[in-house]
């Protein structure tokens, strides 16, 4: 009999909630909450939210206003291009490993996350467009087997994703940046140094529509 998935701590399960929410940009930059507003949208008690916002606030994607309330940083252009020049150093490079050592199964995979990604940008759905387009990322990411490099590109991922989510909401879907297609078809060919090319200028575009809507 195969044995049973270990069931996660419920400081984790908030925790992974909560982090979903600011990656998903559900938390607007510069938007105050209260702990105990989070609390009930998380159906979780006060010492997992606590222990959930100092894990997020020590990632850089929180940080105390005072008065029991916490906010997702406002990101400044000169943060802005930290952010880009960190994403465009280590992302190209995880992806090059990833096609390096991706199997025909994870390319399927990708490749109907990719499909689930042009759903959601023709219907207009932000939230799933984001959450399908970081697991698009990730997944091809995961392939390469570079955990530490992995955990630092997954922080950057948090640090910008409500500034996406601002930019998606004031330019909508229809001209989002999407080179993922191209990265399929490099991978399809086996050419590691077309995708690490396609995931360079997928994410250089992005950075180019959050600063346009940011000095907007």
């Amino acid at each position: 009999m195969p044995a049973t998935p270990a069931k996660l701590p419920e400081h984790q399960i908030v925790y992974q909630r909560l982090r979903e929410m600011i990656l998903c940009g559900e938390l607007e930059p510069g938007q105050a909450v209260t702990i105990q507003g989070l609390i009930g949208t998380l159906g979780a008690g006060m010492t997992p939210v606590r222990e959930a916002i100092r894990r997020l606030t020590s990632e850089g994607a929180l940080e105390f206003q005072g008065n029991r309330r916490v906010s997702v940083p406002v990101l400044t252009l000169p943060q802005l291009d930290e952010l880009a020049f960190a994403r465009l150093a280590l992302e190209p490079q995880l992806a090059f490993w990833g096609a390096e050592k991706v199997s025909p199964e994870q390319i399927a995979r990708l490749t109907e996350i990719d499909n689930e990604v042009n759903r959601a940008i023709a219907r207009g759905d932000v939230k799933a467009y984001l959450t399908k387009n970081h697991q698009f990322h990730a997944e091809l990411y995961a392939a390469s087997g570079a955990t530490i490099m992995i955990s630092i590109a997954d922080t950057l991922w948090l640090r910008m994703g409500p500034s996406l989510r601002v930019m998606c909401g004031r330019f909508g879907t229809s001209n989002l940046p999407d080179m993922h297609e191209d990265a399929l078809s490099a991978l399809r060919d086996g050419d590691a140094a077309r995708v690490r090319d396609a995931i360079h200028a997928d994410i250089a575009q992005g950075f180019d529509q959050i600063r346009a809507s940011l000095s907007s």
